[in-house]
């Protein structure tokens, strides 16, 4: 017996691959009257900037301007993500509007949050898109789908980059 599902998480890193990949997290929430939960994980700064802080004297300042940027960024994101999912929402009929339950912007590592939140919120499927980057790693998936991919016992559902006459885009929609 299959699985019902009734929550997705879909996961974004903003490109236009996972705005194409929204569409079947829509149409497969639509076709099981599931919702869905938007994750996007925001860049961290990287450790070495952290290693070389204590001899300039800007630990601190990194810090205090991380949270700062977080802060206006992730309001910024949502907004952005809420605008798209309703736009997405509007074009694949009146339910479409509702389907989205959750926008979720943290700054961590991708991997490790959006199986956190698959299981925090009790997804039943986790949708991603890949842009399969790097020659050796992974020639059809990128690192961090076939990260979740190999680490999670949930369905994971993976949109291939379209070709390059399906342009989508987060603002073109």
């Amino acid at each position: 017996m299959i699985p019902q599902i009734k929550k997705i998480l879909y996961a974004t890193d903003l490109t236009k691959n996972s705005a194409y990949a929204f569409y079947f997290a829509a149409d497969l929430a639509q076709k099981h009257d599931a919702k869905i939960t938007i994750l996007h994980c925001m860049a961290e700064i990287p450790a070495s900037a952290y290693l070389a802080a204590p001899f300039m004297d800007v630990s601190g300042i990194l810090r205090e301007a991380k949270e700062q940027e977080a802060d206006e960024d992730i309001g910024v994101i949502k907004k952005r993500l809420q605008e798209f999912s309703e736009k997405v929402g509007s074009q694949i009929g009146p339910s479409g509007a509702d389907l989205v339950s959750d926008v979720i912007v943290t700054a961590a590592y991708p991997v490790e949050e959006i199986l956190n939140i698959a299981d925090a919120k009790a997804c039943d499927v986790i949708v991603l898109g890949t842009h399969g980057k790097g020659w050796l790693r992974g020639t059809f998936l990128g690192s961090v789908a076939r990260s979740v991919l190999e680490r999670t016992r949930k369905p994971v559902f993976i949109v291939p980059l379209p070709s390059d006459k399906a342009s989508i885009d987060w603002d073109a929609v």
